[in-house]
């Protein structure tokens, strides 16, 4: 078989937006909601990486409905005379062309429209979603692979494991509330899985999450890391594995998908 080069890409998809409707709600631990989308809005969705994000746009107070934008020449276009509907970015958990349907997870913690949204989310309920606008896309395999997050990072984290093929070999580690939120993860790879719990600590707080990392023994060959969680300890773990594992920067992805004292942020970490 031709050994495929590794090489990471971006893949720019047409923007579309979408008003669905949810079909299933199902818990995934107590705080992990997996909330099942679907409508004929939802024909020829393409996500095409384990950390794509969509925009989800929720109903504003008093609205059945969102108000779902479209695409314009400067970004998005909203309807005129309709308050401009709360939005967040998510990741496509799963999506199933066959039964037409879409499987958002939302992490039940703190407040915010899609906290709100999600704790009381019912069937029949209307929700928007736009993009995926690109996909991160990384070809060829690696020796290894070491996912590292939160539960923000949980839903991508979870896809990817499924998606890695029999021979792959990953390491996990992720953070959580405490022993309730650990899932068990469908994959045919070999994979090792470290929960770490903060037990009523406060989310955020670096020295968990990197002291976890900080112990992780480098495995042999060459390995692709992700990293996903509040943007300063994601900054953090990034340089300690630069440092520790002395991970090649090209193959690190580092993102803060959420960040302390403010709402509505995605940070990337590069330099």
């Amino acid at each position: 078989m031709e050994k495929i080069e590794r090489a990471a890409r971006r893949i720019r998809h047409e923007l579309k937006f979408r008003l669905l409707q949810v079909r299933a709600v199902k818990p995934v631990t107590p705080r992990l909601l997996r909330v099942t989308l679907g409508g004929d809005d939802l024909a020829g969705f393409v996500s095409a990486a384990y950390d794509d994000h969509v925009k989800l746009f929720f109903p504003a107070p008093g609205q059945e409905r969102p108000a779902v934008p479209s695409p314009g020449p400067n970004g998005m276009v909203f309807p005129e005379g309709q308050p401009r509907p709360p939005a967040r970015d998510y990741t496509p958990r799963r999506y199933d062309p066959a039964a037409g349907e879409l499987d958002i997870e939302f992490a039940l913690h703190g407040d915010g429209p899609a906290a709100e949204w999600a704790q009381q989310a019912a069937v029949g309920q209307y929700l928007g979603v736009g993009g995926p606008r690109g996909s991160f896309v990384v070809d060829g395999a690696f020796d290894g692979y070491l996912l590292v997050g939160d539960e923000t990072a949980l839903p991508a984290i979870a896809r990817r494991l499924e998606e890695l093929p029999a021979d792959a070999r990953a390491t996990v580690v992720v953070e959580v509330a405490d022993a309730a939120e650990e899932q068990v993860f469908s994959t045919r790879a070999q994979a090792q899985v470290h929960w770490i719990h903060r037990n009523g600590a406060q989310p955020g707080n670096p020295e968990l999450l990197a002291g976890a990392v900080s112990a992780l023994r480098k495995p042999e060959g060459d390995w692709y890391v992700w990293v996903a969680a509040e943007s300063g300890v994601a900054k953090r773990v990034r340089q300690i594995l630069v440092q520790n594992w002395q991970v090649p920067k090209e193959w690190i992805k580092a993102a803060g998908y959420w960040k302390q004292g403010a709402s509505a942020t995605h940070e990337n970490h590069e330099d």
